[in-house]
């Protein structure tokens, strides 16, 4: 199929569906004459997987690792687990800086007036290089 057809089925855009044929996440047949690449039912469930993934937020190089272990049918489910415990360390990470910057503009929406007057410690503390509550 096309890579229209082939970037519906998977959920990706045109765009992204070229872009993973690019880097050989996918490897779509190729015509040699015309250069059109041609999508299998094994190439849009691979992008349905690798979609699946960037959802999870793994980066094309995890997508990369995921599906070569997907495909390995040998493949040790430790190092699945391995770099999917790596991710949650990642994302927990991630939400503790965003629990700060929230605890952090609360602060500062909390202390501000919200009035008339041109005093505002919000805009101030951006002003500042460090924010430092």
């Amino acid at each position: 199929m096309n890579i229209g057809k082939a970037a519906k089925l998977s959920g990706l855009t045109v765009k992204t569906v070229r872009y993973y044929a690019n880097i050989n996440l996918v490897k779509p047949y190729q015509d040699r004459d015309t250069a059109y690449r041609d999508y299998s039912d094994e190439d849009i469930a691979k992008l349905q997987f690798i979609a699946k993934a960037r959802q999870f937020n793994f980066n094309i190089e995890d997508c990369r690792v995921l599906m070569s272990l997907y495909e390995d049918k040998n493949r040790p489910s430790k190092e699945v687990k391995e770099l999917t415990l790596e991710k949650i360390s990642e994302i927990d990470k991630k939400l503790s800086e965003l629990k700060s910057l929230r605890d952090q503009l609360s602060y500062l929406a909390k202390n501000c007036h919200g009035d008339n007057k041109p005093d505002c410690p919000i805009l101030d503390a951006l002003a500042k290089k460090s924010l430092k509550l």
